[in-house]
């Protein structure tokens, strides 16, 4: 655990903080069990007891009843400073995972054709500029009503939205996942059981009015969905595709992604979220990544796979799978989907287990969580005008998504 969280760039101190905490827990949890069994035995005696033998058991009883009390106080004070100390720590880092920070990544694979827009005769345009034109985005309405990094859909941009999701829907109920139209807003315990109250706090919106807090992604909701739940292993594999819109305060990224729809603070999503038997995570991982490649292809757009680096990966990932599109007129390959393995991390903190039967004897244990995006609507678009664009200012729909589309092959510039 150490190595884990000097991997991930984080507080080693932690560890043993935490060690020390337990160990007070332990000890004092022991502590109160003997004063209380010592209580009781003394309760026992002072019915059949009187004159100076009773009075000195009253007296030892009321010793005993004061140093319970604070036993307790010291029990209870022990176990919150040991799950406050728990909550903080990440999830443990697979070992093939490359260490380093955000640009340490190893890419794994490459897939599809970067365009030559130089040999067909013309310089790309970038994605607003391609949107405007196609009366597809209004990032200065969104301003005006909201402030910087929101925007509005308008037109055949609504339209592509929508058939976007529908396709991705289409796609993840294919695989056997079950559709879910999520809730945007949950409670504390459920954003701290995902690992979104840690590290990730910062961009999170909170509500303290009320005490809830916007999702950043549909995982959250579909984590908690069996939280408290003990789950028949012959029911798993679970998998749930979510619909939601997603809410991030994007701190820290002042001037980074400020032009058009790329970073944003409110996007809708279709995210993956598996819940498994612990021995077939790492299989599933893949299963998901495939699924996110399966789906860039089918949107014929160039991408590379990369194994995201330990400081990159977030509190509850223990290995990540980045897809990330060309983005032409930036010259370089942006995220687009991510895929995680939460091994039991997630399951533990929200009480999800699964039974099962071992040796003729019935074992229940946490089982485990992997969460994969599909179709993050704002950034495929980006991709999606910029890789598709024509000289002409016209975006070619790929062939996927033209039953979608009402069966239009190119979406076209709308005159001023």
């Amino acid at each position: 655990m150490r190595a884990s969280q000097r991997a991930r760039g984080e507080d080693v101190a932690l560890v043993d903080a935490l060690l020390s905490a337990d160990e007070r827990r332990r000890s004092s949890s022991v502590r109160f069990d003997e004063l209380r069994a010592e209580q009781k035995s003394l309760g026992k005696l002072i019915p059949k007891a009187s004159g100076d033998e009773k009075a000195e058991l009253l007296k030892r009883a009321g010793e005993l009843s004061a140093a319970v009390k604070a036993a307790d106080a010291e029990q209870d004070q022990a176990k919150e400073e040991t799950q406050s100390l728990l909550l903080k720590l990440g999830n443990l880092v697979h070992p093939d995972v490359p260490v380093g920070g955000e640009e340490d990544f190893t890419v794994l694979e490459t897939h599809g054709t970067i365009r030559d827009f130089g040999a067909e005769g013309f310089e790309p345009k970038d994605h607003l500029e391609i949107g405007q034109a196609l009366a597809a985005i209004d990032v200065e309405r969104g301003a005006k009503v909201s402030g910087s990094r929101f925007y509005y859909l308008t037109g055949i941009g609504a339209l592509l939205e929508l058939a976007l999701v529908n396709a991705a829907i289409a796609q993840a109920t294919e695989a056997g996942f079950t559709p879910m139209l999520t809730p945007a807003l949950v409670r504390p315990h459920a954003m701290e059981g995902t690992g979104f109250l840690g590290q990730a706090a910062e961009n999170v919106y909170h509500l303290e009015k009320d005490d809830y807090y916007l999702v950043g992604t549909s995982e959250v909701p579909l984590a908690a969905y069996h939280m408290d739940e003990i789950i028949d292993a012959d029911r798993l594999p679970l998998r749930y595709a979510g619909f939601s819109p997603c809410f991030r305060r994007e701190a820290g990224t002042y001037g980074k992604d400020t032009r058009g729809i790329f970073r944003v603070h409110q996007f809708d999503k279709v995210e993956m979220f598996s819940y498994v038997a612990p021995e077939d995570a790492e299989n599933e991982h893949k299963r998901l990544l495939d699924w996110e490649k399966q789906w860039l292809t089918g949107l014929e757009l160039p991408f590379q796979v990369i194994d995201v680096a330990t400081g990159d990966l977030g509190a509850s990932a223990s290995r990540k799978y980045d897809c990330e599109a060309w983005i032409p007129t930036q010259g370089k390959y942006r995220e687009l989907t991510s895929a995680s393995n939460c091994d039991e991390f997630q399951a533990r903190r929200l009480s999800v287990r699964m039974r099962d039967n071992v040796d003729g004897k019935q074992k229940v244990q946490p089982l485990a969580t992997l969460n994969g995006t599909l179709c993050a609507v704002p950034r495929t678009i980006v991709a999606l005008f910029e890789n598709h664009q024509l000289a002409d200012g016209s975006v070619r729909v790929p062939e996927m998504l033209r039953p979608y589309l009402g069966g239009r092959e190119v979406l076209e510039p709308v005159a001023k």
